[in-house]
């Protein structure tokens, strides 16, 4: 990464709620010369970046893998340039957000980066619908998945069997148009079907609602709560304080 000329800042924009921005965050979206942002940075957010900073939306969906080849391409074309380059991205993007991929990508044409952390979707949905990942009663393990692989793997790596058996509590990210396989999924390797799951849409917004039930009739309840992508998906006993601490919804 030796180089005299711009620089990458790799920063995670949060979960949706703009207070939950990091100073570090707004601090570069005052002082670069161009943002590159994700479909999932609030509008909120990007009223925030000054007038004269060229934008540049850059949002895609889920398996749209061909656009990232431009993205990397935009980074590295404008840093050439010698300008300050804020990639923008929803959560944190070293969680389920290509920030690894990006970064090893500006490493390999020797442009200098940074990677500044943002709170994910994953810890603070939950938060905000009252479900803490980890309980004395209730939890001492948690793990991060993703419901949507990287669609050229030949098969799924996610080892639904080991998480059913060993991890109390499970979050799911991009996982609500695979939602039905992936209870499936989980019933048939051992968790049983009255266990308990929370559906948290657009969490930490004003648009955020959520759904609680068990394995065999969160699909039905998903349903009729109307719950779209972007969405958490939560798995474990701890879910059920949400009936007590969903302070955001209060």
């Amino acid at each position: 990464m030796q180089s005299n000329e711009g620089i990458v800042y790799i920063c995670g924009a949060g979960p949706g709620d703009p207070n939950l921005i990091t100073v570090r965050c707004m601090d570069l979206m005052r002082k670069c010369d161009i943002v590159l942002y994700d479909r999932l940075v609030g509008n909120e957010i990007i009223s925030q970046i000054p007038l004269g900073t060229e934008k540049v939306y850059v949002g895609k969906s889920i398996g749209s893998s061909g656009l990232q080849h431009k993205i990397n391409k935009i980074m590295v074309e404008y840093a050439r340039q010698g300008k300050r380059v804020l990639r923008l991205k929803g959560g944190d993007p070293f969680i389920f957000g290509r920030g690894g991929e990006e970064a090893e990508f500006l490493q390999s044409k020797n442009i200098k980066f940074e990677i500044i952390p943002g709170i994910s979707s994953a810890l603070a949905s939950p938060a905000y619908a009252g479900v803490p990942l980890t309980h004395r009663k209730y939890s001492s393990s948690v793990v991060i998945t993703t419901g949507h692989e990287d669609p050229e793997k030949v098969e799924e790596r996610i080892n639904w069997k080991e998480l059913s058996k060993t991890v109390d509590t499970v979050v799911i990210l991009m996982g609500m148009e695979r939602l039905p396989h992936i209870i499936e999924q989980l019933k048939n390797n051992g968790l049983s079907k009255k266990k308990d799951v929370i559906v948290i849409e657009a969490g930490t917004t004003k648009k955020q609602k959520f759904v609680h039930g068990k394995l065999d009739n969160i699909l039905k309840k998903v349903k009729k709560g109307e719950i779209h992508s972007p969405a958490v998906i939560v798995v474990g006993e701890v879910t059920r304080l949400c009936k007590k601490l969903a302070w955001f919804s209060q």
